[in-house]
């Protein structure tokens, strides 16, 4: 399959039209509905789960969609960032799940392209794009979660290269991951968020070891790295040494962006589920969790729209981040509340979808940044209160 030629004719005369890209990507799902099918349910062994998504990743690059958006010296087909939001959306609110790497796509695409050196940039973001390689994010240590100012992992300057000492842990999907977008402290323990470097790791260097973690879901989509004497190119800093921090807070904020978008979209796909599928579910409970989704909508909108215009976000992506655990909680505890049964015991796959995500949301308030983090972010540098 080659590029849809109305894929490109959107983008004619420069800043693609929204209204446009989602009405042809509209066009595109119902005019592909039978090849995309297969893709609703997934397979429940991870190993063929993953390479189903990887085939969908493949298909939407082949077709163009997911090369909206994205510079072309790095693959893409140019666009403002708001087109990918479509993209996502209409995936979501089709019923078709995010392709694999469009978490990494999405949170970390845009700092390997800000931060890397240009070469690198364009040699890599292709493959993440097409679907050839899939990333992790190497920030949580058993120390420092969400606190990433504490973490500890150490990499020590040898010249050309850096020697790189420590343990991550909550690696999403590592044992998958072909490279790591990874912090490390090289300033002294005490330099604190000032002495943090990111950069971005084959995975198949010497001394890495990946250990799966199985959570409460029954999958292993987290894993513990330890990293022995592993030594980094210098050519592989991403952005200046010490300048990690200012790394890690733009891949933040694009975790509340493109794919924080994509998450409410999902999320409002499945109260429309609920509600299908539970019709007594009560009228407060559905007003409820519709208000919340929506509530995350519009300042997801908002970040979304401050980055595809290039605008600094600040802190306020805070909001956003408390608000979609809070959304994401609620609409699952009213699951399980209208469909006991299903979640409990159903042994078919929209039972085992429903008991998954609900399992998975109660990580919500804890995945990308606690809520107790988030709330003190608001508390001080929003409304001025004091620190702890």
């Amino acid at each position: 399959m080659t590029v849809d030629p109305e894929v490109r004719a959107v983008l004619t005369g420069g800043k693609p039209s929204v209204p446009a890209v989602l009405e042809r990507f509209q066009a595109w799902l119902a005019e592909h509905a039978d090849r995309l099918e297969r893709f609703r349910e997934l397979p429940t062994e991870p190993d063929r789960m993953v390479g189903t998504l990887m085939e969908l990743q493949r298909l939407l690059y082949e077709a163009g969609w997911i090369r909206l958006g994205w510079p072309e010296e790095v693959g893409g087909l140019g666009g403002a960032v708001a087109v990918r939001g479509v993209v996502s959306e209409e995936l979501a609110a089709a019923g078709y799940p995010p392709p694999f790497s469009f978490a990494t796509q999405e949170v970390l695409g845009p700092a390997v392209a800000r931060f890397a050196p240009p070469q690198l940039a364009a040699q890599v973001l292709p493959r993440l794009l097409r679907g050839e390689e899939t990333w992790c994010q190497g920030f949580s240590e058993p120390d420092a979660g969400s606190d990433l100012g504490s973490l500890r992992m150490r990499a020590v300057d040898e010249g050309d290269h850096w020697r790189v000492n420590g343990e991550k842990v909550w690696t999403s999907w590592a044992q998958y991951a072909d490279r790591c977008l990874l912090l490390a402290r090289t300033g002294t323990p005490e330099s604190a968020h000032r002495g943090i470097t990111a950069m971005f790791v084959d995975m198949n260097t010497p001394g890495i070891t990946v250990r799966p973690l199985v959570a409460m879901t029954g999958e292993a989509d987290f894993c513990s790295l330890f990293f022995d004497d592993v030594l980094v190119p210098k050519d592989r800093t991403l952005g200046e040494v010490g300048g990690g921090w200012a790394v890690a807070m733009f891949v933040l904020s694009c975790e509340r962006g493109v794919a924080a978008w994509q998450r409410q979209a999902w999320m409002r796909w499945r109260l429309e589920r609920l509600v299908a599928e539970a019709p007594e579910l009560a009228d407060a409970r559905a007003g409820e969790a519709f208000e919340l989704v929506h509530a995350l909508r519009l300042l997801s909108r908002r970040t979304l729209r401050s980055l595809s215009d290039g605008r600094s976000l600040g802190v306020l992506p805070s909001f956003d981040k408390l608000l979609m655990s809070t959304a994401e909680k609620y609409l699952f505890d009213a699951a399980l509340e209208a469909l006991p049964n299903t979640l409990l015991f159903g042994a078919d796959g929209p039972a085992r979808d429903w008991r998954s995500d609900y399992l998975y949301s109660r990580a919500a308030s804890i995945y990308g940044g606690a809520a107790e983090i988030q709330r003190n972010i608001i508390a001080e540098r929003v409304l001025g209160l004091p620190r702890e």
